[in-house]
């Protein structure tokens, strides 16, 4: 079976549909599918529910599918460096699940895992918790927690093999691989592309049975979300 398509627009075309349910790995811009995302804004789809850590930044990233008013509701952790995300949120045109960063990888791994449902202490006596099942343990109140399965997960690696075993990059390996696993379908975007097996077993951090559609993206923009500088004594 052929993984490997020629474009994003190719990997996106009769899997993306409006309305859908999707989770977009990366944290902040670290990570992000970059390529895969400006398929997504180009290709019009719209009335999406986004499970992502954020929304990037104004012009970069998620932030793209907000300024085209092609989101409709986010699942998310954290807003803080997208002011469109806030505006949109604040004057009610945008819906907002928050949820709590571990809660929100939790849910994206129970999803791959099967576990349609777990019980944390994150969140309880909070407005997380409001209309959620609560159960004592131990002494202890537990919010149960659903878990996540998109319709389709898009996410970035730094290498595939054709069999779309996956290494993720030191930090980007954050979101990413839990989202892959939750996704009914799963399309990477990967630096490089090499032949099965070379990848060494001890170095695969995601199987191929959870990837669909690969897509090579080998110049990636790769966009600073915050530059911070240190002044250096000469």
């Amino acid at each position: 079976m052929n993984k490997i398509f020629p474009s994003a627009e190719a990997a996106l075309q009769g899997v993306v549909k409006d309305g859908q349910l999707m989770a977009v790995g990366g944290f902040g811009l670290c990570g992000i599918p970059e390529a895969l995302i400006e398929a997504l804004k180009a290709s019009g789809t719209k009335n999406l529910t986004v499970i992502s850590n954020n929304a990037g930044v104004d012009d970069f990233g998620l932030g793209k599918l907000l300024q085209t008013r092609q989101i409709k509701r986010m699942i998310s952790s954290y807003v803080g460096e997208n002011k469109e995300f806030e505006r949109q949120y604040l004057a009610g045109e945008l819906e907002l699940e928050f949820t709590p960063q571990g809660t929100l990888a939790e849910k994206l791994r129970a999803g791959g895992a099967g576990i349609p449902a777990f019980f944390t202490r994150t969140g309880v006596g909070t407005l997380v918790a409001e209309g959620k099942e609560l159960r004592e343990f131990d002494g202890e109140t537990y919010v149960m927690e659903r878990s996540l399965v998109p319709d389709v997960s898009l996410v970035k690696a730094d290498v595939a093999d054709r069999s779309g075993n996956l290494r993720f990059n030191l930090t980007a390996r954050n979101f990413n691989p839990a989202a892959a696993m939750a996704g009914k379908v799963c399309i990477v975007e990967v630096e490089r592309i090499v032949a099965t097996g070379e990848i060494e077993p001890d170095d695969v951090h995601l199987p191929g049975i959870y990837v669909h559609r690969i897509v090579l993206n080998a110049n990636p923009e790769k966009r600073i979300e915050k530059r911070t500088l240190r002044d250096r004594k000469v």
